[in-house]
């Protein structure tokens, strides 16, 4: 194959002609061969890389443009959320502070009352200790007057007893009549006499 090709360069040079190609002539002839194609293929890729150029600009600025969106609207919704967060914070220190007024003021009302009750309470049990102090009294005083008046009613049917040396009837009749003067049912003395 290589005498083949040299021998049209022979041909195409012509009788008496170096056989090593011209470098230069290559070239004309590879540009007479491929010049038109390789010109377009350049162009075509020239266009191509102005349009991937282009394209890739217009889509860095509408990522930018993108970017710098969502850049604003999370700077926006962080600062919406840190205004309502402080709001809120606010709102509870106040809710906070307000109940714990009410409660110092409950505790107050119930100190009040404890107070109160205590002075009452103190009150209740002196009177108290008062009316069983008189009531004791009094119940004293009644029970040692029914004494003295039992003794003297047993000693009075003792001496009539041993004065008249009655019989048991008798001195059944004096048991009953005293029984009967305690619970105040006394049967009339005229009985007792007309007995004895």
């Amino acid at each position: 194959m290589a005498k083949i090709t040299t021998q049209k360069t022979k041909a195409v040079n012509g009788p008496g002609t170096p056989a090593e190609p011209q470098p230069e002539s290559i070239e004309q002839v590879r540009d007479l061969l491929f010049g038109g194609q390789m010109r377009m293929v350049d162009a075509r890729i020239q266009s191509l890389d102005e349009r991937l150029a282009h394209e890739t600009s217009a889509m860095r600025a509408d990522f930018e443009r993108q970017l710098g969106d969502l850049d604003g609207s999370i700077k926006k919704e962080l600062t919406r959320h840190a205004e309502r967060l402080a709001a809120e914070r606010t709102k509870r220190v106040e809710d906070l502070k307000a109940l714990n007024a009410e409660l110092r003021e409950s505790l107050k009302v119930l100190e009040r009352r404890h107070q109160s009750l205590e002075e009452t309470a103190g009150l209740a049990d002196a009177e108290l200790r008062d009316h069983l102090v008189k009531q004791a009294t009094a119940f004293s005083s009644e029970l040692a007057r029914t004494s003295e008046r039992i003794s003297g009613e047993l000693d009075r049917i003792t001496t009539a007893l041993q004065a008249e040396k009655l019989d048991s009837a008798a001195l059944v009749a004096g048991l009953t009549d005293l029984a009967g003067k305690l619970s105040g049912t006394a049967q009339p003395s005229g009985k007792r006499a007309s007995r004895s």
